[in-house]
């Protein structure tokens, strides 16, 4: 029977041969991933990506090549610590063929969003930073890699969309941007003044310093297009850079409401009419309004 002296001694002599190697290997595994971590970045900044799509296609492919980086590193580096502890790597890549054929129908749904995640990548469709709507959810795109998408929402919610359940998607700031205008107008305005008044608002909109490199295109008027049960709604929209829709749409607002309300033109709001109905002599029965205090 092995004394525990004998034993002590074992385990000393197995870590001082082995035990320091392996520690240098989970040394230069944490050195690695840092260097893959902070040079990736650098490696792409350094390519010559100027206007904001190329940069978001910069920072998409950032974030996937540094998750196959990682990837890569901590597969060398359990092989390398297998090596060390003198397990043959043979046995256990043919026993995990056999394990896979056993969870392969478990696993279909991991090969499905990373097959997935990889031909998203290749038709450029999501770049971290565009505004998308996936399988129902909308969102900022802050995390995008070969297994999922990461949306985060207006109301900082965070949504973890597998790449597998991605089939239909709709990216809201790629190349430009549009927003569209329903103005309302009472049925009593004289719709061409307010068509004017809106290409008016459009042009002070793009002189002011703070709007005018956003907006790409004149305010297109598309004319009256509808009318409704108490307005007369025109149609119009505007073109801008990706993500500035959004801004520009509520400037132009405002400053609309505050020229409306210079000109006194209406901008209707549901109404009311409460009708009593009448009795055989045609008299409107009073209305009798109790108020509890």
């Amino acid at each position: 029977m092995i004394k525990l002296e004998e034993m002590l001694k074992i385990i000393l002599e197995w870590a001082m041969d082995h035990g320091i190697r392996m520690l240098f290997i989970l040394v230069l595994t944490i050195i690695a991933l840092f260097i893959a971590k902070v040079l990736t970045p650098r490696i792409f900044k350094s390519l010559p990506f100027k206007d904001e799509e190329q940069i978001k296609r910069r920072k998409t492919l950032t974030s996937v090549f540094q998750f196959i980086f990682q990837l890569i590193i901590i597969t060398i580096a359990i092989i390398t610590i297998l090596s060390e502890l003198k397990i043959e790597i043979g046995p256990i890549i043919a026993a995990a063929g056999i394990l896979g054929l056993a969870v392969g129908f478990g696993a279909q749904s991991l090969v499905k969003d990373i097959i997935s995640g990889f031909f998203i990548l290749l038709a450029d469709q999501v770049r971290i930073g565009d505004v998308v709507e996936i399988a129902g959810k909308s969102g900022s795109v802050e995390g995008l890699n070969l297994r999922m998408v990461t949306l985060r929402d207006l109301s900082g919610n965070v949504h973890y969309i597998p790449n597998g359940e991605i089939t239909v998607v709709t990216n809201m700031t790629k190349g430009y941007s549009r927003y569209v205008f329903e103005i309302g107008v009472a049925y009593r305005e004289n719709v061409d003044e307010v068509m004017d008044i809106m290409r008016q608002v459009d042009a002070e909109i793009r002189e002011d310093p703070n709007f005018k490199d956003d907006i790409l295109e004149p305010l297109e008027i598309m004319g009256l297009d509808k009318f409704g049960d108490s307005a007369v709604v025109i149609k119009a929209r505007t073109t801008t850079k990706p993500i500035k829709q959004w801004r520009i749409g509520r400037e132009f607002k405002r400053r609309l409401k505050i020229q409306f309300d210079e000109k006194g033109i209406e901008i209707p709001y549901p109404h009311l009419t409460l009708y009593m109905g009448k009795d055989k002599e045609n008299q409107s029965p009073p209305l009798n309004i109790t108020i509890d205090k």
